[in-house]
């Protein structure tokens, strides 16, 4: 039976004992402040449980997309090493609010598993809540005594409240629950020994399938318990394993819901399933991530270093760890998966197939950047370990760890992990005194000292801005403080009213200054701190108890005004050009440029960036008015189709800013009519994070001085040109004749490559069936590209080969050492443990795979030494062999 039939006789099952069968919820939790991902069926259903929400339909059963990987419910670590643990997974569940109970669920969970999935009701046991002194409960003898109708006592178990009483949280409805397991063993195995013995023991052939949970009962915050009003049934049952029990395998990764995804990982790298154990792990672990990584950007979470978004990241990453380090994938293939992943739920899950590429390119970008990091890291990483043989330690240094983590992006679990493959550890109160010095580092550079408020004046309508309507008006000083930054003293200051604006929602706050008509002092910057809008004041007035006057730069907030327009402008030029899949990501607007990051997931063409402005200065020459609604129920704004912005927190009144038919929810300052930018040119575009690109602008005078520094760049290159009539041709032929000698050179490089590499097989030695060849590059003009060239070609033309090749590269000693699969198999020879022994002999480290690795050093005169050194491990390694 494959798994798209299992799961549909689920939902028919119920379906035909009325129950309504509902979608999953998606995957990111985006309602519930206490968990980041749905990590169980129920989780859409808190709010009915919690009697927060009506009962819409009483009887309900769905299958649902969970993820275990943080808090409590965390499978991370053993995913890939058993086969029944997951990331992601498929709960299905049916659920009863208020209607059946313990003899409707145990029946119908008995019924559908003996008569429609046909498992063995001999192969099945239940356990029951035994009960608990401490809570006054006692033992659950209703389930007990409904599960007698259906199992011999002897299968039918008592379990502590830890395994058997189901608990939302530390308050809340919680209740008895009666676990289903099933004994998977061989006949003999079971004759020799009980299942019941075996039953959360751990053992991977008797496990859990389904978990009945009878919820009556409600969790006080002084931990007491009271029945519940109603009660109710909420029942989970692992779809993965309930295929590996109905398809007859051995683990859930052997089933058809993973077996493609992993046919197609050992097609694309040409490694065997079931060969090996570490591979097998990698195979597993890259199967069910990609599994949990898909499935989180189709419900809309990108990778990234925040929260949930670097939850997904740190599984991709692993996945690109056990890719590169068992499979040997220098390049990426996770995204190649994703197809063979939606070939097992694209059907039942639509939001797959419909989010497919945006899916593979998130990957790809994703795993192509971090497979930079992993390489140099893993070669810093290399001469950690290298140092500690020296000195024939155990424990890595916590700084050096630190650097791997603070300079290349290493995380901290995936430093430890590949350090125990070493049996190595960190000294992790040294990692964590250097995390902490950083933080103070950090925290000194930012921080500031800062005086208590002063109070000055009590009046009435404290910082009321102003700013929409003037740009000057009379204040008061409410309150100051005195500040000392790193830099020099400064002072912040508070007025009744303001038309500073301070810097919220991408715009950067205004600068002016306030005058009493005996001394001006200039405004650096406005902010909001708790509520207050705060100015920050070069230095106090001599007397701050009287009136001053408050002038805003106006320069600078109209060049400000006409930015934010233009970001408005061009969010609906992108999704008009590009797609409704355009959202704002992120701005900034400042009076000099505008930044805006908006969701795309590749690079604008020349040709589409000349549309966007286009449309944007046509915008801008028709001259739209502003249209502002400045308190509106955000409601009616929605209902206008104005844009809420990701992230951004709305009241229940909202300013809604209109241009045309460009409509936003905006606090900003803004132009009155389009025709006050006056110009608007994209003067960059790419990419800040998988799936999110950045364009930078400028609008109005810095449109004009970008296009008069762009004629004085051509002048010049005409006058260096000798003024050629057609200066576009004048630099292609340039260039031609550039790539011509370029091409001259790549020829002569070839020759002196071929001309070495047939030194090198003349120097060929046989020793033990093993091809040794070596030599030294110390004259050529040889660099790395050039020795991984000769390396890889004598690879592929010389059986059972070693190579040790060496070179003198910027003046600094290097060194490879190439080693056939044969031998690394076979003979167990290692390029990374060779390289790293010989390259002591010049005073340097390296690393590498264990076909291929390479090292530098100090020492130049020491690279025939280092050659040697190679060699002489190698005919150590084969005597011994």
């Amino acid at each position: 039976m494959n798994s798209a039939t299992v799961r549909q006789k689920f939902l028919d099952f119920f379906r035909s004992r009325s129950h309504e069968i509902v979608p999953s919820a998606p995957m990111v939790m985006k309602d519930d402040p206490t968990l980041m991902f749905t990590n169980a069926g129920m989780n859409q259903f808190k709010e009915i449980f919690l009697d927060n929400a009506p009962v819409q339909y009483a009887r309900i059963a769905n299958t649902q997309k969970c993820l275990r990987v943080s808090g409590k419910h965390n499978d991370l670590e053993e995913v890939g090493h058993d086969g029944y643990h997951h990331t992601m997974f498929e709960m299905l569940g049916n659920w009863s609010f208020g209607d059946y109970f313990k003899k409707e669920a145990i029946a119908w969970a008995w019924d559908f598993l003996v008569e429609e999935m046909n498992i063995p009701g001999e192969r099945l046991y239940a356990t029951v809540f035994e009960g608990n002194i401490e809570d006054g409960l006692e033992m659950d003898r209703d389930s007990y005594s409904i599960w007698e109708r259906y199992l011999p006592k002897d299968h039918i178990l008592k379990g502590s409240k830890k395994d058997n009483f189901w608990e939302m949280g530390d308050t809340g409805p919680c209740g008895p629950c009666s676990e289903i397991h099933v004994d998977l063993r061989p006949d003999d195995e079971r004759k020799r020994k009980e299942g019941r013995e075996l039953v959360n023991a751990g053992n991977p052939r008797v496990i859990e399938i389904w978990n009945l949970v009878f919820i009556q009962y409600n969790r006080r915050t002084d931990g007491g318990l009271v029945l519940l009003s109603k009660k109710h049934i909420d029942t989970g049952m692992g779809f993965e394993r309930l295929c590996m029990v109905v398809q007859h395998k051995n683990s859930n990764y052997d089933t058809d819901l993973f077996q493609p995804i992993i046919k197609e990982i050992t097609a694309i790298t040409g490694v065997g399933y079931g060969l090996s154990e570490k591979s097998d792990i990698a195979m597993r672990v890259i199967a069910d991530h990609i599994r949990a990584i898909s499935f989180a950007i189709a419900d809309g979470l990108l990778p990234s270093n925040a929260k949930a978004g670097y939850v997904i990241r740190r599984i991709l990453r692993r996945a690109v760890r056990y890719s590169f380090n068992f499979l040997g994938q220098e390049s990426p293939i996770l995204y190649k998966l994703v197809d063979a992943f939606i070939s097992t739920l694209g059907k039942s899950f639509p939001e797959l197939g419909a989010q497919r590429q945006l899916i593979e390119r998130v990957v790809y970008e994703e795993e192509l950047s971090f497979l930079r990091t992993l390489e140099s890291g893993v070669r810093l990483l290399d001469q950690i370990i290298a140092d500690s043989e020296k000195k024939q330690g155990k424990v890595i240094s916590g700084k050096a760890a630190f650097e791997l983590y603070d300079t290349y992006g290493f995380p901290l679990d995936l430093t430890e992990l590949m350090l125990k493959e070493q049996g190595l550890e960190i000294n992790l109160p040294e990692f964590h005194h250097e995390m902490e010095k950083q933080r103070s580092r950090s925290k000194s550079a930012s921080s500031f000292e800062s005086g208590d408020w002063m109070m000055v004046s009590r009046e009435k309508g404290i910082d009321d801005f102003v700013g929409y309507d003037q740009t000057g008006t009379h204040v008061k000083i409410n309150r100051y403080r005195k500040v000392i930054t790193r830099k020099k003293q400064l002072y912040h200051l508070v007025f009744n009213v303001t038309p500073f604006y301070a810097e919220s929602g991408g715009q950067v706050g205004d600068t002016g200054y306030i005058d009493d008509g005996r001394e001006k002092i200039r405004i650096l910057d406005t902010f909001r701190e708790h509520g207050l809008i705060i100015h920050v004041a070069e230095k106090l007035p001599g007397d701050p108890s009287v009136t001053f006057t408050a002038r805003v730069d106006d320069e600078l907030r109209s060049d400000t005004a006409k930015n934010h327009t233009a970001t408005h402008l061009l969010h609906y030029a992108l999704r008009k050009e590009l797609g409704q899949h355009v959202e704002q990501k992120g701005s900034l607007v400042n009076p000099e440029y505008l930044r805006f990051d908006f969701s795309h997931f590749q690079k604008l063409t020349d040709e589409e960036v000349r549309r966007v402005e286009i449309r944007v200065n046509n915008m801008i020459r028709a001259g739209i008015e502003r249209n502002e609604m400045r308190s509106i129920p955000v409601d009616e704004a929605r209902k206008m189709g104005a844009m809420a912005l990701f992230g951004e927190k709305y009241g229940d009144k909202v300013r809604v800013i209109q241009f045309g038919d460009s409509v936003e929810l905006c606090g900003g300052i803004h132009v009155e009519s389009t025709s006050q930018i006056g110009l608007f040119k994209i003067i960059s575009e790419g990419s800040v994070a998988a799936g999110i690109r950045r364009i930078e602008a400028v609008t109005g005078r810095k449109a004009e001085e970008f296009y008069r520094e762009l004629e004085f760049k051509i002048r010049q290159i005409e006058v260096l040109l000798n003024k050629p009539q057609d200066v576009v041709r004048a630099v292609s032929n340039l260039m031609d004749e550039k790539a011509s000698l370029e091409k001259q050179i790549e020829n002569f490089t070839k020759l002196q490559v071929d001309n070495f590499k047939k030194q090198l097989i003349q120097n060929l030695k046989k020793y033990n069936k093993v091809s040794i060849i070596t030599g030294n590059l110390k004259n050529s003009v040889a660099d790395t590209g050039i020795i991984r060239d000769i390396a890889y070609q004598l690879r592929n033309e010389v059986d059972s080969l070693f190579l040790v090749i060496g070179a003198l590269i910027d003046s600094k000693p290097h060194l490879a050492v190439m080693i056939s699969d044969d031998l690394v198999k076979d003979r167990d020879l290692d390029a990374g443990k060779i390289i790293r022994i010989a390259a002591r002999e010049f005073s340097g480290g390296g690393g590498g795979q264990p076909f291929f690795a390479t090292a530098g050093g100090k020492d130049p005169d020491k690279i025939d030494g280092a050659i040697s050194k190679a060699v002489e491990f190698v005919y150590e390694a084969l005597n011994n062999k």
